[in-house]
């Protein structure tokens, strides 16, 4: 079963890291890019032992940066053993965890919390950030906690 996964793994990386290199930038822009994307793992590390900072969302920030300024750096996040199985599940998927759901929605409460009851002097903010946040924490929990059907058989 694991040779199955890890080839799956590396067969799925093959094909991320050849899009990824066909839509590559040059120049200053490729820097930037990289370091955004190195900027987006550290804060996903972070994100690893903080339960206020996301991990997922850094992670795929940075896969993203750097599908277009790095193939090797794209390669070894997305086929990394512990920070490439969320990435893999999003993209094959469009998996969150339970967890990561229920920390989401509970760090968009507090912080609307806090701004409505510390922050604010009227009812503009807290209605602003309530727009915003309802649809993410709507589109958050939407999102299926597992992978269905066969293709659970291959994680």
């Amino acid at each position: 079963m694991e040779n199955i996964i890890s080839s799956h793994v590396k067969e799925t990386a093959a094909q991320e890291t050849s899009r990824a290199s066909e839509s590559y930038v040059c120049g200053p822009v490729r820097y930037a890019l990289l370091a955004f994307g190195w900027l987006n793992v550290g804060l996903g590390i972070i994100g690893v032992f903080l339960p206020v900072m996301p991990t997922t969302v850094f992670l795929l920030m940075a896969l993203w940066a750097f599908s277009k300024s790095s193939t090797r750096f794209h390669s070894w996040l997305y086929s990394h053993r512990y920070l490439g199985r969320p990435l893999r599940d999003w993209h094959a998927h469009r998996v969150i965890p339970p967890q990561a759901k229920a920390t989401a929605v509970t760090m968009m409460s507090a912080s609307w919390i806090f701004v409505a009851f510390f922050v604010a002097n009227d009812w503009a903010l807290p209605a602003l950030l309530a727009g915003i946040m309802v649809p993410v924490a709507s589109y958050i929990l939407s999102r299926p906690s597992r992978p269905s059907g066969a293709a659970e058989e291959l994680l």
